[in-house]
């Protein structure tokens, strides 16, 4: 009988292990995840095919040119011609009308995109883009790279930082620009760059002060600084692709967060494969 209590209490207390252990585990990933959908600053997935923004700020998006309706990573996605099409964003002060002495310490850019030909080198493919030549951030393609890139340069002589990767013509990926816990001081470790859920860079960097400059989707709305250039002008640097799912965050994403993304650009046949992961998703965002 001694020996069957011990077997039990052994038993009973090996569950309670696994159950704490598993707790635990759960515990470290919602700590080590860092997305708030509390500090979601807009959210544009062209599902209806216009520029709605289902954020619940009410940045909706005007479109220009005549970009095309296409099936999307899940749901639908706007194809631009790389000539005249994009969405102009209105200002808000979630995103680049902060006023001083505040600044932007957290923010997270990520979308889906494909682009038609990645070898272009006519002009600079932009992707997303905030703010000017002294203040702003940049997702573009240009010459076979994807590059993100970030400055401030005023207040603290932030000059900028541009990582990159290579990319391919007429294949899905999801990138995210990252700036992380930073203050009005260039930093190491403050810039980053994701791509199909890895880190691909890390870099010196800073927050963000208010930035007047237009925003734009597929252009340049007003003003950016390229890797090689000052992107000085307006309605300039058009992208050629689809785009797709493109959010605005005043939190950091991390790597947990990326991964929730990850897995439909890189599936061969993403719209069949994720539609239920990702109806998931835009049903918990919905209530939320």
């Amino acid at each position: 009988m001694e020996k069957l209590r011990f077997i039990c209490f052994g038993r009973s207390l090996q569950t309670h292990i696994t159950i704490l252990s598993v707790f635990l585990m759960l515990v470290a990933v919602a700590a080590f995840a860092q997305k708030d959908e509390a500090t979601a600053e807009g959210i544009w997935n062209f599902d209806n095919g216009d520029g709605a923004d289902t954020s619940g700020k009410g940045l909706d998006g005007t479109l220009v040119g005549d970009p095309e309706v296409v099936d999307g990573i899940v749901g639908k996605a706007l194809h631009f011609d790389g000539d005249d099409d994009g969405v102009k964003l209105p200002d808000s002060v979630g995103i680049n009308t902060l006023a001083q002495p505040d600044y932007y310490s957290n923010r997270t850019i990520a979308l889906y995109f494909n682009c038609d030909d990645v070898s272009i080198t006519s002009h600079k493919q932009t992707i997303f883009e905030e703010g000017g030549r002294t203040r702003g951030l940049v997702i573009n393609v240009f010459d076979g790279h994807l590059y993100v890139a970030g400055w401030n340069r005023a207040e603290y002589n932030w000059d900028g930082a541009w990582p990159s990767a290579p990319v391919e013509s007429n294949r899905w990926y999801h990138v995210g620009l990252v700036i992380r816990d930073a203050v009005d001081a260039v930093e190491p470790d403050k810039f980053e760059m994701w791509l199909d859920g890895e880190l691909i860079a890390s870099e010196e960097g800073g927050a963000l002060y208010g930035h007047g400059d237009d925003i734009g989707i597929a252009h340049v709305n007003a003003n950016a600084v390229f890797h090689d250039e000052d992107g000085e002008g307006t309605d300039i640097h058009y992208f050629g692709g689809i785009i797709d799912e493109v959010v605005v965050y005043g939190s950091a994403f991390d790597e947990a967060d990326f991964a929730a993304y990850a897995g439909a650009a890189t599936s061969v046949a993403p719209q069949d494969k994720f539609t239920t992961t990702w109806a998931d998703i835009k049903a918990r965002r919905t209530l939320q």
